[in-house]
């Protein structure tokens, strides 16, 4: 497989491991969140609803005193006794002893006029028929006015009550501290945002808004519908996300309005959001880091493993050919071997002749000897050929020897030494002293050695340099034979080892010698390696075991 699909894969395998964890995972954190944030705010509107009841019944409860104190003395006391100044001063000092949010008090006769006044302001004997509070007391029984400035300048507003006494109607005024109002009110403020006040059907503010202005401004509310009921509003306010529970009082024509900015009341919960998210993007990032490094480490696993079948695949292909080239090499060296016999024994009679002097005097008797010699020697290479098929093809028992590498370096390479001298090749030697000995078979190790210095020379050709070395890697012993050649084709360094394969010209090589070399290592243990050098030319390392264990496992399982 090729890097990029195994990339694609661990891609493909973080993707979707990552969206089967993380995909609920955060659905889960924001529908729990949800549902809390859903819950808090239904307490939140709770909450609100039940403030609203609560301060309304209060804001009643107090106007309903003040008119239940008024006609107390309204009923208990005659328009004669009450119209008497010091008898009016009395009540005002009993009523303000236990309410002091009366300002003053005040008599009027039917006709309108003052005629009698207890407070801080000069206002008897004013009449007062225009003024809508006094035609609404008379004709309702009971009035409550909205805040208003008056002759006071200042705003406040009237509580009046009528009493008909003898035929005789009068009425009993009130007037209200506005500031002591406003104090009841305001108290139920919460938080920056929050705000209070009491407004009238014209949305005029009776008590100062934080919000909206003083008394008597005009309250920014959206559309609502006042009634007995709380109603629960939200709105948009210059920014400020706000929520109105609004109500409207009973003793009075007034609406009482608690706002409440949510993103206050709902801190907590937005706390919690903060939270909530941060521990799913700690829980997200150590999911991810984890997916994407166990991913990682599977697809790292799977790329070895697919490498490790590829080559057990080529080692069991290599087998195979191996096998099959046997069974080919035995019938070829077999069907060859018959001729040279033939021809070879043609030769020696042909030889016997020239010896018993059967061609003395014969002119072509030197050249007969000459073809005779050729014969000989073509007869001995091609048996040579057969005998390395022959051997590359059966199976045969190494043999454990105690083997110098170094000394059967030397004494391999000066079979060559002829072919060495007549192409003026340089052999360097690099053989390390302390070089254990091995256990292995001598011939067949020589064999090996002997095809490497072979290929060597042919690959350098005439005035190269063929370099020998040999060292210890722990259990094992290598010899690394190098050379000046052209080197090895780099798409063709795979099938070096293939039977038959040459790089050499058509009938300059049998394509053999490589794959007998890697059958001979197998047998004994040990393996083989090309490559080529940076400066130019061909490697091959050849490592052997210290001790040949393939010996001692045929022993063991075929005793004698």
């Amino acid at each position: 497989m090729k890097p990029s699909l195994y990339l694609q894969l661990k891609w493909k395998l973080t993707a979707t491991a990552l969206s089967f964890s993380l995909i609920p995972l955060f659905l889960l954190g924001f529908v729990l969140h949800g549902q809390f944030s859903k819950s808090y705010e239904e307490k939140l509107r709770s909450n609100l609803r039940l403030t609203v009841l609560n301060k309304a019944d209060a804001i009643d409860m107090f106007l309903g005193e003040r008119v239940v104190q008024l006609q107390n003395i309204a009923n208990t006391n005659s328009f004669a006794d009450i119209s008497q100044q010091e008898k009016l001063n009395g009540l005002f000092d009993a009523i303000y002893s236990t309410s002091s949010s009366f300002i003053d008090l005040g008599v009027f006769d039917q006709q309108g006029n003052h005629v009698a006044y207890c407070g801080p302001y000069d206002l008897k004997n004013i009449n007062y028929q225009d003024q809508r509070w006094f035609n609404q007391a008379m004709l309702k029984g009971i009035y409550i006015s909205d805040v208003f400035m008056g002759y006071r300048n200042f705003p406040h507003f009237i509580i009046a009550v009528k009493r008909r006494e003898q035929g005789r109607t009068w009425i009993l005024r009130a007037t209200i501290d506005s500031d002591v109002f406003n104090t009841l009110v305001s108290s139920v403020r919460t938080g920056r945002f929050g705000d209070a006040y009491l407004i009238n059907s014209d949305l005029l503010l009776q008590t100062s808004s934080r919000r909206s202005g003083m008394i008597l401004a005009k309250a920014e509310l959206p559309s609502f519908s006042a009634g007995s009921e709380v109603n629960i509003v939200r709105w948009d306010d210059h920014g400020t996300g706000m929520v109105a529970g609004i109500m409207a009082l009973n003793m009075v024509d007034w609406s009482l309005v608690v706002l409440e900015n949510p993103g206050e009341e709902l801190s907590p919960v937005l706390r919690d959001q903060s939270l909530v998210f941060v521990l799913l993007f700690v829980c997200a990032l150590m999911i991810s880091s984890g997916t994407y490094f166990a991913i990682t480490s599977i697809v790292r696993k799977l790329m070895l493993t697919d490498k490790e079948k590829a080559l057990m695949d080529a080692t069991v292909m290599q087998s195979s050919k191996m096998a099959s080239l046997g069974k080919m090499a035995a019938g070829v060296a077999h069907e060859v071997n018959n001729p040279l016999s033939i021809i070879r024994e043609s030769a020696g009679w042909i030889r016997d002749m020239i010896t018993d002097g059967d061609f003395e005097g014969v002119a072509a008797r030197p050249n007969l000897e000459e073809a005779l010699a050729d014969i000989e020697r073509h007869v001995e290479r091609a048996r040579s050929v057969t005998h390395r098929m022959l051997g590359f093809a059966r199976s045969m028992e190494p043999v454990q020897d105690d083997v110098d590498l170094n000394q059967l370096v030397r004494e391999t390479v000066s079979f060559l030494d002829n072919e060495i001298l007549y192409r003026t090749i340089l052999v360097n030697y690099d053989l390390s002293p302390e070089l254990p000995s091995i256990s292995t078979d001598f011939n067949q190790v020589q064999q090996v050695v002997l095809n490497l210095m072979e290929n060597a020379i042919d690959a350098v050709g005439n005035e190269g340099t063929i370099s020998l070395s040999t060292r210890r890697d722990g259990d094992f012993v290598e010899l690394e034979v190098s050379d000046t050649g052209p080197g090895i084709p780099q798409e063709l360094l795979s099938r070096v080892f293939d039977p038959f394969f040459t790089t050499k010209a058509a009938g300059e090589g049998t394509g053999l010698g490589l794959s007998i070399i890697y059958t001979i290592l197998k047998k004994v243990g040990g393996d083989i390696k090309a490559r080529n050098l940076p400066e130019g030319g061909a490697q091959f390392t050849v490592r052997l075991p210290l001790v040949n264990m393939n010996v001692y496992e045929q022993e063991e399982s075929c005793p004698e």
